[in-house]
C-alpha cells in the first residue's frame, strides 16, 4: 500500500468532485473455476485498489459525498476460513493503512444505500450485476446503463494523470516485464513450442511473486493479434511475437511486445518489414508530446507503414492518400497504443470513449482507425504504449482483392508471396512529461542489430 494520506487525499478529492450521494464502490468476489473451492487468481478491482488499497476478496465501500467520511464493508475470517488461509489482518486494520476508521459487516450495506442518491460504476462481473441489483432494486438489464456518469467521468479526471508514486510502481512492473522478454529471446529456439516460452515467461513474473497482467500472447502466427493459442512447434524462418507484460505488488502494469526471429537473424524480407515497423514506432515516439493528440501519433506510424510497403513493391500511388483512405490497414488494423496504469488498458471498464476521447473527440468508423483506444490530447501524467505492426493476414486481403478494394494502392499480386508471413509488433511504455516524453524501464533490445546480437546468445 501507498501512506496513508494517499488514500485519503484521493477519497477527498474524489467526494469533492461529485459534491454529495454515496458513492459506492464493489470489490471483487473469489470466482470458481469448476466449483466454489477451487479460484480463479484473485485480481482486485482497481477502482477499489485506488481509492481503498486493500487487495481482499469479499469487500464493499462507500464514500459519503457529502462529508467525506468512508466506510469499507466485509466479513471478518471465522476460525473455519483460518484453518484454510491461516491468521491474516482484520479488515479493520487493513482499512486503517489506508485512513480509514469505519468498517462494517456486509450485511449493513443495504441499509447503509438506503436515502439519497447512490453513484456506482458500471460491472464488468455477473457477480457485481447481481449485487447492484438486488442492494439498489435496478432491473438486472439496467444496471450497466444506470451506472453514474458524475462518477465515471469523475474517476477518469483523478486516474489518468499518474503521481510520482504511480509511476515507481508501473517502472517495477515494466521492469519485471522486460526481464520477461529478454527470457524469451534468451531461451527460443528452433523445435521448441509456444508454451515452453510461455513458461519461461510467466516464471519470470512468479520468481518475483508476482503474475501476469493479462494473458501472453506468445505465437509464430503473429497476424492474429490477440493470438492466445501457445501449441505450435517453432520452426527456422519463423517470426515469434511476445506481447506480455507483468503486475507490480501493488497490481500496476507493465506491456511490452517483441518480435524475432526463430532461427536468430531475420531474413531479407523479414528486415524490411521488422525496420518499417521500428521506424513506425520511433517516428511515433518522437511525436509524444503535451498538446499534441494520440490520433496524430497513430496517423504519423501509419503513414511510416504504408510507406514502408510502398518501398517493399506492396503499395503504390501517394501515401498520404492512402492513409486517408485507410489502405493501409490492410497492414497495419489497430490503434497505436492505449493508457496504462492499475489496468492494462487503463481505466476500459469506465467505458473507452470517456478514457481515450473525451467529450470533444469521436471513434472513426474507418476499419483500422475505429480500433484506435486512444486518440486524445497528450497531458503530463500520462502514460501509455507505443506499439505499431505489420500483419499479413490471408483471409483480409483475400477478401479486399475480391472487393477490389483500394486497388490504386495495393500490389496484390505481390502480396501472394507474404501470405505465410506472420506478423510484427513492437511496444514500449511511455510517460507523457512538461516537455515530451520518457521511456519507463530499462531498454529491451529492438533494433536488428541489438535483436541479433542477443538472439546469438542463446542459438
Amino acid at each position: 500500500m501507498f501512506a496513508p494520506s494517499t488514500y485519503i487525499a484521493r477519497r477527498a478529492k474524489l467526494a469533492q468532485s461529485l459534491g454529495s450521494g454515496k458513492l459506492l464502490f464493489l470489490g471483487n468476489d473469489e470466482t470458481g473455476i469448476n466449483y466454489a473451492a477451487n479460484t480463479y487468481h484473485f485480481r482486485q478491482d482497481s477502482n477499489f485498489l485506488y481509492f481503498f488499497g486493500i487487495d481482499r476478496a469479499g469487500l464493499a465501500a462507500i464514500i459519503d459525498a457529502a462529508s467525506g467520511e468512508a466506510t469499507v464493508y466485509g466479513d471478518e475470517l471465522t476460525m473455519d476460513d483460518i484453518v484454510w488461509t491461516g491468521p491474516l489482518p482484520s479488515i479493520a486494520e487493513q482499512a486503517a493503512q489506508t485512513g480509514i476508521t469505519r468498517t462494517a459487516p456486509m450485511s449493513a450495506l443495504a441499509d447503509a444505500l438506503k436515502g439519497g442518491d447512490v453513484h456506482y460504476l458500471p460491472p464488468y462481473r455477473p457477480a457485481n450485476t447481481i449485487k447492484i441489483h438486488h442492494l439498489l432494486q435496478v432491473p438486472v438489464a439496467e444496471v450497466k446503463a444506470r451506472a453514474s456518469q458524475a462518477l465515471i467521468l469523475a474517476i477518469i479526471q483523478q486516474r489518468q494523470y499518474k503521481s510520482a508514486e504511480e509511476i515507481v510502481e508501473i517502472e517495477t512492473a515494466v521492469n519485471i516485464t522486460n526481464q520477461l522478454h529478454i527470457q524469451a529471446m534468451l531461451c527460443a529456439r528452433p523445435g521448441m513450442t509456444e508454451a515452453q516460452v510461455h513458461a519461461a515467461v510467466e516464471g519470470v513474473a512468479l520468481s518475483h511473486h508476482t503474475s501476469l497482467s493479462f494473458p501472453a500472447i506468445i505465437t509464430v502466427d503473429g497476424q492474429t493479434l490477440h493470438n492466445h493459442s501457445h501449441k505450435n512447434s517453432m520452426k527456422p524462418g519463423q517470426l515469434l511475437l511476445v506481447d506480455a507484460g507483468a503486475e507490480s505488488h501493488m497490481r500496476y502494469a507493465g506491456d511490452m511486445t517483441r518480435t524475432f526471429p526463430v532461427s536468430g537473424k531475420f531474413d531479407a524480407r523479414q528486415r524490411d518489414v521488422y525496420q518499417t515497423v521500428l521506424n513506425a514506432q520511433m517516428a511515433a515516439i518522437h511525436a509524444l508530446k503535451p498538446g499534441t493528440t494520440y490520433k496524430e501519433c497513430h496517423l504519423i506510424a501509419a503513414r511510416q507503414v504504408a510507406e514502408g510497403m510502398k518501398a517493399m513493391g506492396l503499395m503504390h500511388g501517394n501515401m498520404e492518400d492512402a492513409v486517408a483512405a485507410g489502405a493501409h490497414a490492410l497492414f497495419y488494423q489497430h490503434g497505436l497504443g492505449h493508457m496504462m496504469g492499475l489496468d492494462v488498458h487503463d481505466m476500459e471498464d469506465l467505458g473507452e470513449q470517456h478514457v481515450g476521447y473525451g467529450p470533444d473527440m469521436q471513434r472513426s468508423t474507418q476499419f483500422g482507425l475505429g480500433f484506435l483506444r486512444l486518440a486524445r490530447k497528450l497531458e503530463p501524467g500520462f502514460v501509455l504504449t507505443v506499439e505499431p505492426g505489420i500483419y499479413f493476414i490471408p483471409e483480409l486481403i483475400d477478401q479486399w482483392r475480391a472487393e477490389g478494394r483500394f486497388k490504386e494502392f495495393v500490389n496484390y499480386a505481390a502480396l501472394e508471396g507474404f501470405k505465410n508471413f506472420g506478423g510484427i509488433r513492437i511496444e514500449d511504455d511511455y510517460l507523457i512529461t512538461e516537455t515530451g516524453a520518457r521511456l519507463l524501464g530499462g531498454p529491451v533490445a529492438k533494433t536488428i542489430a541489438d535483436v541479433e546480437a542477443l538472439r546469438a546468445g542463446s542459438m
